[in-house]
């Protein structure tokens, strides 16, 4: 029979350990998990990861940066199978902050980008 101690001081040691954090993508910082490398094919073909990781939203917010992208930056339009490969990845894997200041901005409420000259 083992020592009680040592039960305990294991149980606790368990109990202690932290969840074992998801495996990354040591090039882009990407959680490696169903439809990262479609979003990485995507979107650091004009931005950072980075831009990506340390943003966070709901399906619907990451949709509404898609569509203001598409609108004003010059994003290529998505087929919908790809479209809900990023989204379902982005809103599983960088979805909303229980702990965040506030909630992220909704494309209709991002500053006019003053470089980017409108289209007639």
């Amino acid at each position: 029979m083992a020592h009680p101690i040592a039960v305990s001081l294991l149980l606790l040691g368990l109990s202690a350990t932290p969840a074992l954090a998801a495996e990354q993508d040591p090039q882009t910082g990407f959680i490696m998990a169903p439809g990262w490398e479609t979003v990485r094919n995507n979107c650091i073909a004009c931005h950072s990861a980075s831009l990506v990781t340390q943003n966070s939203g709901s399906r619907e917010h990451w949709l509404s940066l898609i569509r203001w992208m598409q609108e004003s930056q010059g994003l290529w339009a998505f087929d919908d199978s790809t479209e809900k490969t990023i989204l379902d990845y982005l809103s599983s894997n960088y979805g909303p902050k229980e702990d965040a200041r506030r909630p992220s901005l909704r494309a209709d409420q991002l500053p006019e980008n003053p470089y980017r000259k409108k289209q007639s």
